[in-house]
């Protein structure tokens, strides 16, 4: 373990940028999860109004009633996660990544849940009201009724997307893969439409649960086309970006600097992080998500990436000239979360990228910012000599803690720290951290570690700053 410090110097100088967008209120993250629960309730309500109730007498009738009603709230909460995931800004805003994408997951297996509950009452509602059994009566509904066959299909596809989303089957499947996959779910989310137009009675009962489900349908469309189709091309030709050098910065590391036009306009700030597309070749479709790892200055942009898989390993070959397609800014990790003057960065590996644009961005007075930086080996350490400078420069706190990762995976300590107490290190090595604002980037069970040790150190859950790109 080493610490570097000395006195500072000002701050870098940027060139004039756009506005940062503030910090969304709290009660936009409040009036989101509400509407979330009051288009439950519309549901219910609607199906009530059109009689609902009324059909639930008799075995047949209480099945197919209630199947109709967990299928009616299963496609809201599957509309409902459509909007989660369109990348809406006030909703990125006002959640982040890693909260964002539990509530994603949270909507989107309960609206799974509801959907094969649907699938099971229907049918077994139908055979009771008949007289083949189950199997036939399944088989009678998706091959006669209309817009069945492609509900068949559009539900399968979305059974792929949910087993694939299973923590143990995502680990493994490559990044790209798992992406390509989980874009099938708007497909199957479209091959559900047809089926509710032409055999859901509770979609047209009456004009207010038309007006209801066709708004609900129209929003998500809108949503997906403009923030996740729109937004980004119309910034990527804009912007022009294109890469401009690649840098070596450490074994198997490299830095990507661009440059475009109008970069000062670009509402993006340190801490956030990019979908990045690079048109150099085969595979440029699938996107990755890569950190600025310097302050954005108006005039270039630096992503800097370890190669952990194809499309990270590439970049070390991309050519000067090379065009690159970007999706967001997206991300909370930025100054905007700030609520102290003091602030205690801790990062592990390449999650040191958002916390050395950090470190150029905010403003602080020499020791008020402390970097905790765990690598494997010294020499792994990225951006060792800009880290130093910045220490000397403006007073930084800098520890590097190298060693191989402990045992304990309760413990964000090396090995080498051996019985230590990960709370009790983290108030050695940052006096007053429960008095600060506490940044955390890295891997996502490590990070879990350095959470628990920080609350556990004094600090409020509220100001522990982190977020993951699992989702």
């Amino acid at each position: 373990m080493s610490s570097t410090m000395s006195p500072p110097t000002a701050p870098i100088r940027t060139a004039a940028l756009a506005p940062p967008r503030p910090a969304a209120p709290r009660w936009w993250r409040d009036a989101a999860g509400s509407l979330t629960w009051l288009s439950m309730l519309a549901v219910v309500v609607l199906w009530v109004r059109d009689g609902g109730l009324q059909g639930l007498s008799g075995t047949a009738g209480l099945l197919t009633g209630t199947g109709r009603l967990t299928g009616l709230i299963s496609s809201d909460l599957l509309l409902v996660q459509v909007l989660l995931m369109a990348r809406i800004p006030f909703v990125e805003r006002a959640y982040g990544q890693d909260e964002l994408a539990r509530r994603h997951r949270l909507v989107g297996f309960g609206s799974f849940v509801l959907m094969l509950a649907h699938i099971v009452l229907i049918t077994l509602g139908y055979a009771a009201s008949g007289r083949s059994g189950a199997v036939s009566t399944f088989v009678d509904l998706v091959l006669t009724s209309p817009g069945m066959l492609l509900a068949a299909v559009g539900t399968a596809l979305l059974v792929l997307v949910v087993v694939t989303s299973i923590r143990a089957a995502r680990a493994r499947l490559r990044r790209e893969s798992w992406h390509l996959l989980h874009l099938y779910a708007y497909l199957g989310v479209g091959m559900a439409l047809p089926h509710q137009l032409w055999t859901g009675g509770d979609f047209l009962a009456s004009p207010a649960a038309t007006a209801y489900w066709w708004g609900l349908w129209t929003l998500a469309a809108v949503a997906i086309l403009q923030f996740r189709v729109g937004l980004p091309l119309v910034r990527s030709l804009r912007h022009r970006l294109v890469v401009e050098r690649v840098v070596a910065e450490a074994p198997g590391v490299v830095s990507v600097y661009l440059t475009g036009r109008r970069l000062d306009r670009l509402p993006v700030r340190a801490g956030q992080f990019f979908t990045w597309r690079f048109l150099d070749g085969p595979g440029w479709t699938r996107g990755n998500p890569y950190s600025l790892s310097a302050a954005p200055d108006g005039r270039t942009l630096r992503i800097t990436v370890k190669a952990l898989g194809e499309g990270s390993a590439r970049l070390a070959g991309l050519r000067p000239g090379t065009r690159a397609l970007i999706e967001g800014p997206y991300g909370r990790l930025t100054g905007a979360v700030r609520t102290r003057r003091r602030v205690v960065m801790i990062a592990s590996g390449i999650g040191v990228t958002p916390m050395r644009a950090l470190l150029d961005e905010l403003s602080y007075a020499p020791g008020e910012a402390t970097l905790l930086y765990r690598t494997a080996r010294v020499h792994d350490a990225v951006f060792r000599a800009e880290l130093d400078d910045l220490a000397a420069r403006r007073g930084v706190r800098l520890f590097y803690l190298p060693g191989h990762r402990s045992p304990d995976p309760a413990s964000w300590l090396p090995a080498e720290a051996g019985a230590a107490d990960p709370a009790q290190a983290l108030q050695h090595l940052a006096p007053g951290i429960e008095g600060s604002d506490v940044y955390v980037c890295g891997p996502q069970p490590w990070m879990d570690a350095v959470e628990s040790a920080a609350v556990r150190a004094g600090v409020p859950a509220g100001r522990v700053h982190l977020e993951r790109f699992e989702f």
